[in-house]
């Protein structure tokens, strides 16, 4: 199945005490994680973007990732969300829906 185009959009995600997506909130549904998530980090070429680097930003390099298995209810389908944070990024983004 090919995925969709990329959304980029905002979402809320509620984590685990142990920092695992249990979660995820978009367009004014809840979608519950049902299966084991998978977990990367990527690298990201920021000098290609922006010129300078704020003084304390911390990570500028590491781009988090979390693929998710998610069912609005028990008799709907399962969506495989891909959800992103960019560096210094305080919020997730629905990067795509397979």
């Amino acid at each position: 199945m090919a995925s969709k185009p990329t959304l980029n959009a905002d979402v809320d995600v509620r984590f685990s005490p142990t920092g695992q997506p249990l979660a995820v909130r978009y367009d004014g549904r809840v979608w519950v994680v049902t299966e084991e998530p998978v977990h990367w980090f990527e690298r990201d070429s920021w000098w290609e973007r922006r010129r300078t680097a704020p003084v304390g930003a911390g990570n500028i390099v590491d781009i988090e990732f979390w693929r998710v298995q998610v069912k609005i209810s028990a008799n709907s389908a399962l969506q495989t969300f891909l959800l992103r944070r960019d560096p210094a990024a305080t919020h997730w983004v629905l990067e795509s829906i397979r």
